[in-house]
Protein backbone atom coordinates (compact mmCIF):
# COMPACT_ATOMS: atom_id res chain seq x y z
CA UNK A 1 0.00 0.00 0.00
CA UNK A 2 1.25 3.42 -0.64
CA UNK A 3 0.86 6.18 1.53
CA UNK A 4 1.60 9.40 1.12
CA UNK A 5 1.71 12.54 3.66
CA UNK A 6 0.73 16.50 3.74
CA UNK A 7 2.74 19.06 5.75
CA UNK A 8 0.09 18.60 8.60
CA UNK A 9 0.75 14.37 8.81
CA UNK A 10 4.93 15.23 8.69
CA UNK A 11 4.78 17.76 11.97
CA UNK A 12 2.52 14.91 13.97
CA UNK A 13 5.66 12.43 13.05
CA UNK A 14 8.99 14.40 12.92
CA UNK A 15 10.08 16.78 15.89
CA UNK A 16 11.80 19.26 13.69
CA UNK A 17 10.68 22.17 12.79
CA UNK A 18 11.58 25.57 11.24
CA UNK A 19 14.64 26.39 10.05
CA UNK A 20 15.27 22.50 10.59
CA UNK A 21 12.32 20.86 9.09
CA UNK A 22 13.38 19.87 5.51
CA UNK A 23 10.13 17.80 4.16
CA UNK A 24 7.23 19.26 2.54
CA UNK A 25 5.23 16.38 1.23
CA UNK A 26 5.67 12.63 0.97
CA UNK A 27 4.72 11.54 -2.21
CA UNK A 28 4.96 7.57 -1.68
CA UNK A 29 6.00 5.50 1.34
CA UNK A 30 6.06 1.78 1.35
CA UNK A 31 6.19 0.63 4.71
CA UNK A 32 9.62 -1.11 5.63
CA UNK A 33 10.99 -0.34 1.89
CA UNK A 34 10.85 3.40 0.47
CA UNK A 35 9.67 6.70 0.66
CA UNK A 36 9.69 9.61 -1.94
CA UNK A 37 9.55 12.93 -0.36
CA UNK A 38 9.55 16.50 -1.82
CA UNK A 39 11.55 19.56 -0.95
CA UNK A 40 11.18 22.64 -2.48
CA UNK A 41 14.21 25.03 -1.58
CA UNK A 42 13.39 28.83 -1.92
CA UNK A 43 15.38 31.56 -1.68
CA UNK A 44 13.59 32.62 2.04
CA UNK A 45 15.83 29.60 3.80
CA UNK A 46 17.93 30.74 6.08
CA UNK A 47 21.11 29.00 5.36
CA UNK A 48 21.24 30.97 1.76
CA UNK A 49 22.33 34.49 3.51
CA UNK A 50 25.40 33.14 4.05
CA UNK A 51 26.10 30.19 1.22
CA UNK A 52 26.94 31.38 -1.43
CA UNK A 53 25.31 35.13 -0.78
CA UNK A 54 26.53 35.26 -4.82
CA UNK A 55 25.44 32.30 -5.99
CA UNK A 56 23.16 30.47 -3.54
CA UNK A 57 23.71 26.69 -2.86
CA UNK A 58 21.91 24.52 -0.42
CA UNK A 59 24.55 22.98 1.59
CA UNK A 60 25.31 19.59 1.28
CA UNK A 61 24.96 19.14 4.61
CA UNK A 62 21.39 19.79 4.51
CA UNK A 63 20.76 17.76 1.58
CA UNK A 64 21.75 14.94 4.00
CA UNK A 65 19.66 15.71 6.79
CA UNK A 66 16.67 16.27 4.31
CA UNK A 67 17.25 12.12 3.44
CA UNK A 68 17.33 11.41 6.83
CA UNK A 69 14.14 13.33 7.93
CA UNK A 70 12.69 10.97 4.96
CA UNK A 71 14.47 8.50 6.48
CA UNK A 72 13.24 9.09 9.67
CA UNK A 73 9.48 9.07 8.32
CA UNK A 74 9.67 5.71 6.59
CA UNK A 75 10.75 4.13 10.26
CA UNK A 76 8.18 6.28 12.12
CA UNK A 77 5.45 4.90 9.56
CA UNK A 78 6.39 1.65 9.16
CA UNK A 79 7.01 1.11 12.98
CA UNK A 80 3.55 2.71 13.94
CA UNK A 81 5.85 5.42 15.62
CA UNK A 82 4.67 8.82 17.20
CA UNK A 83 6.70 10.73 18.11
CA UNK A 84 7.04 12.80 21.31
CA UNK A 85 9.52 14.64 23.72
CA UNK A 86 11.08 11.17 24.62
CA UNK A 87 11.92 10.02 21.16
CA UNK A 88 14.92 10.94 19.03
CA UNK A 89 15.98 9.95 15.76
CA UNK A 90 19.70 9.99 15.40
CA UNK A 91 22.30 9.51 12.53
CA UNK A 92 24.95 6.94 13.78
CA UNK A 93 26.85 6.67 9.71
CA UNK A 94 27.15 8.35 6.64
CA UNK A 95 28.63 6.24 4.20
CA UNK A 96 29.61 7.09 0.65
CA UNK A 97 28.05 10.41 0.60
CA UNK A 98 28.72 12.25 -3.12
CA UNK A 99 27.38 15.42 -4.42
CA UNK A 100 26.73 15.80 -7.87
CA UNK A 101 24.87 18.80 -9.13
CA UNK A 102 24.41 22.38 -6.97
CA UNK A 103 21.05 22.26 -5.77
CA UNK A 104 19.92 26.42 -5.85
CA UNK A 105 16.64 28.18 -4.39
CA UNK A 106 13.82 27.61 -6.88
CA UNK A 107 14.36 23.73 -7.39
CA UNK A 108 12.43 20.28 -6.12
CA UNK A 109 14.50 18.03 -4.38
CA UNK A 110 13.37 14.69 -4.22
CA UNK A 111 14.24 12.52 -1.51
CA UNK A 112 14.15 8.49 -2.59
CA UNK A 113 15.11 6.41 0.34
CA UNK A 114 15.24 2.77 0.50
CA UNK A 115 16.20 0.26 3.57
CA UNK A 116 18.48 -1.56 2.76
CA UNK A 117 18.51 -3.68 6.09
CA UNK A 118 17.75 -3.07 9.94
CA UNK A 119 19.45 -5.06 12.83
CA UNK A 120 19.19 -3.86 16.27
CA UNK A 121 17.18 -0.72 15.87
CA UNK A 122 19.52 0.44 13.25
CA UNK A 123 18.63 1.12 9.96
CA UNK A 124 20.71 1.32 6.97
CA UNK A 125 19.43 3.30 3.97
CA UNK A 126 20.28 4.17 0.49
CA UNK A 127 19.50 7.20 -0.01
CA UNK A 128 19.61 9.57 -3.15
CA UNK A 129 18.15 13.60 -3.74
CA UNK A 130 17.43 14.41 -6.90
CA UNK A 131 16.48 17.33 -9.47
CA UNK A 132 14.88 17.37 -12.83
CA UNK A 133 15.35 13.54 -12.46
CA UNK A 134 19.31 14.33 -11.91
CA UNK A 135 21.09 13.09 -9.05
CA UNK A 136 22.00 16.36 -6.64
CA UNK A 137 23.33 13.83 -3.66
CA UNK A 138 23.93 9.85 -2.85
CA UNK A 139 24.69 8.42 0.11
CA UNK A 140 23.87 5.58 2.51
CA UNK A 141 22.64 6.54 5.94
CA UNK A 142 22.63 4.81 9.05
CA UNK A 143 20.49 5.69 11.72
CA UNK A 144 18.49 4.76 15.59
CA UNK A 145 15.58 5.23 17.05
CA UNK A 146 15.69 6.16 21.10
CA UNK A 147 13.98 7.12 23.78
CA UNK A 148 15.53 9.42 26.25
CA UNK A 149 14.94 10.27 30.00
Amino acid sequence: MTVKMDIHKILELLPHRYPILLVDRVVELEENKRIRAVKNVTINEPYFTGHFPHRPVMPGVMMLEALAQAAALLSFASQGVKTDDKTVYYFVGIDNARFKRPVEPGDQLILDVTVLRAKAGIYKFKAQGLVDGEVAVDAELMCTMRRID
